[in-house]
């Protein structure tokens, strides 16, 4: 039965909602003053989240088609799930990143797929609607392209051209996971693509003998994606897997996709979801590595289970099992040690230093900033505030954790 072009574009925009690498942050978007074309409005790239001022700016986020030859267990699409099938082509692809384009509804495209006939041929169709899309249609809008691990170097490094993003996912946590899960997908041929797709950007950065630079690579960077709670990974295991990933392939994001069951899934797999709780605590704890100072080691050595504790985020966790750091001296303690106070983030921490070298800040100074006080305080001292034993309470922890909750029959 032959779908419409809407029926196909329901399927496989829904398709895609299992792929959460497709942020588009950091991305210093081609074009604008230097070459005029279609979406090319601002330097300042495109988000597919909320903006700190609210606003959500979106992505057209299809798959090209849900056909694949592999037959993950996790994934909803591979060869042996019952799924309705549906695909698009290159040139109705190109045509309706276009036309949402010109109709306001999309300021880019995050376009995947499933693999068929081939890795290589996969890509390669992947390549052409972003080329289309570049050289023919003069879009200058965002594109994140979701590169095949398996496929010819020379196809990545031709995706690079066009795509502001590339991301490949490591799918599991760890080796054991993917292997159990995945058969047919490598880990080392994972891992040598993401390589490879890095030593392309770093060639870019240098200047040619001539003193030109080489053309643009991917300069949103790349991404990865793993699956949380499909396998017996601990949060140890995933934290110890993104700092390695971080560190040698310089990824600009590693996102956490909390397991979803799936219908006919196999028996291997766990019947019920991880809290999503649990996502956002490794969010959290993403964050503390890339931003805070923070070891991935720190983050986890005083949890037995090698699980983050799911009633307060990391930091606090942390803060409270290192009790002999704090309190601190607002006034006088460095950087570092003010970015592990509960409550003080990176910004606030940069106004308090250069707030500091002119006055000395008080508790009320601190209110101004907007921090939270209720969660500072226990951790901090100033001249007007002195916690006395409230560092050393042995409930201390039950003073941040959220209230009990009544159950409902309803």
């Amino acid at each position: 039965m032959k779908r419409t072009f809407s029926e196909r574009l329901a399927l496989l925009s829904d398709a895609a909602k299992y792929d959460a690498s497709c942020a588009s942050s950091g991305s210093d978007r081609r074009g604008s003053k230097k070459e005029p074309g279609l979406g090319s409005t601002e330097r300042s790239g495109i988000c597919h989240s909320w903006t700190p001022d609210g606003r959500c700016v979106s992505l057209l986020k299809i798959l090209m088609t849900n056909f694949c030859i592999y037959d993950c267990a996790y994934c909803i699409n591979r060869v042996s799930s019952g799924v309705e099938r549906a695909r698009f082509s290159v040139e109705e692809i190109v045509w309706l990143t276009m036309e949402f384009y010109r109709r306001n509804y999309i300021e880019g495209l995050f376009l995947s797929s499933g693999i068929i006939r081939s890795s290589d041929y996969t890509m390669e169709e992947l390549v052409r609607v972003a080329k289309v899309l570049r050289l023919d249609r003069g879009f200058r809008g965002y594109i994140h392209l979701k590169a095949i691990p398996d496929a010819s170097p020379d196809l990545l490094a031709e995706a690079g051209l066009y795509a502001d993003r590339l991301s490949i996912n490591v799918e599991m946590p760890t080796e054991t996971g993917l292997t159990q899960y995945a058969p047919e997908k490598d880990s080392l041929g994972i891992r040598s693509a993401m390589g490879h797709i890095r030593k392309e950007m770093d060639a870019t950065k240098e200047k040619t003998l001539a003193g030109r630079r080489p053309p643009r690579f991917a300069p949103g960077g790349q991404s990865t994606q793993m699956i949380v709670g499909a396998d017996a990974a601990t949060d140890q295991d995933i934290l110890s897997s993104s700092s390695a990933l971080y560190s040698d392939y310089r990824l600009k994001r590693v996102y956490y996709s909390a397991f979803s069951p799936i219908p006919h899934a196999s028996q291997a797999l766990p019947a019920q979801k991880p809290p999503l709780l649990r996502e956002h605590r490794l969010y959290q704890a993403d964050w503390l590595f890339r931003f805070y100072g923070f070891q991935f080691q720190e983050i986890t050595e005083n949890r037995p289970d090698g699980m983050l504790d799911l009633e307060v985020d990391p930091k606090l966790s942390w803060a409270l099992d290192n009790r002999a750091v704090f309190p601190v001296d607002i006034n006088q303690a460095p950087r570092e040690l003010l970015l592990r106070v509960p409550g003080l983030g990176p910004r606030s921490v940069k106004v308090l230093l250069a707030t500091r070298r002119h006055k000395t800040i008080r508790l009320d100074d601190l209110e101004r900033l907007r921090v939270s006080i209720r969660k500072i305080r226990p951790f901090i001292t100033t001249p007007d505030w002195r916690p006395v034993r409230l560092i050393d309470r042995m409930d201390l922890k039950s003073l941040f954790a959220p209230p009990p909750q009544q159950l409902s029959l309803l």
